[in-house]
C-alpha cells in the first residue's frame, strides 16, 4: 500500500511517500512545495492544492495522512496554517483517498518511541527507518513520519474518512 504523508505549512509543505509491503516499510519519495513568496493567501491555496494534486496524479497512493495543528498562542497563525491544512486535506479526498488525521505525539512516539521527541530525533529515526531516503530536510522527515505513523496505526485510526469522488 502506497501511503503519503503531509506535513502541512503555508511557507513548505513536506511530503512523503511510502510502500508497506508485509511488515515493511520503503521509501518512496519525498520533496517540499513551496509556494512563491509574495503571492495573495489565494494564490499561495492555490498553489498548494495543485501542487500537491500533481504528486498524486503522478505517484497514485493508495492512502494519504496528515499532522493535525496544534493551537499556537497566535491566533492569525493557527487560522492561516488551518486554512493551508484544509485545502491539504481536500485534495486527497477528491481523489478519493482516504485521508487520516494524527496528533504530533502519536507521530513522534510512532517514529521515535517518545511523544516529545526533538526534529533532529525524528530526521535521525526516519532515515533509519528508510535508509534509500538518503539526507533530508526537517520538513520531508516529519512527512514521512506521518506516513510512517498511518503504516503502523492506520487500519484502527477512528478518524480517518473516505471519499468517493474522483478528479
Amino acid at each position: 500500500m502506497l501511503i503519503l504523508g503531509i506535513d502541512p505549512g503555508l511557507q513548505k509543505t513536506g511530503w512523503g511517500l511510502i510502500d508497506t509491503v508485509s511488515s515493511s516499510l520503503r521509501f518512496k519519495g519525498c520533496g517540499l512545495i513551496k509556494p512563491p513568496t509574495g503571492l495573495a493567501m489565494a494564490q499561495r491555496l492555490a498553489f498548494l492544492h495543485e501542487a500537491l494534486a500533481e504528486i498524486i496524479r503522478t505517484n497514485q497512493p493508495d492512502r494519504a495522512a496528515i499532522e493535525e495543528t496544534f493551537v499556537n498562542s497566535n491566533a492569525l497563525s493557527a487560522l492561516k496554517l488551518g486554512q493551508a491544512r484544509g485545502v491539504l486535506m481536500a485534495v486527497p479526498a477528491l481523489f478519493g483517498l482516504e485521508v487520516a488525521e494524527y496528533a504530533a505525539n502519536t507521530i513522534k512516539k510512532s517514529v521515535t518511541g517518545s511523544g516529545h521527541a526533538a526534529k533532529n530525533q525524528i530526521q535521525m529515526m526516519v532515515r533509519r527507518l528508510l535508509p534509500a531516503c538518503g539526507p533530508i530536510g526537517a520538513d520531508e522527515a516529519d512527512a514521512l513520519a506521518v506516513a510512517i505513523c498511518h503504516a503502523h496505526y492506520g487500519e484502527w485510526n477512528k478518524s480517518t474518512t473516505k471519499s468517493k469522488s474522483a478528479v
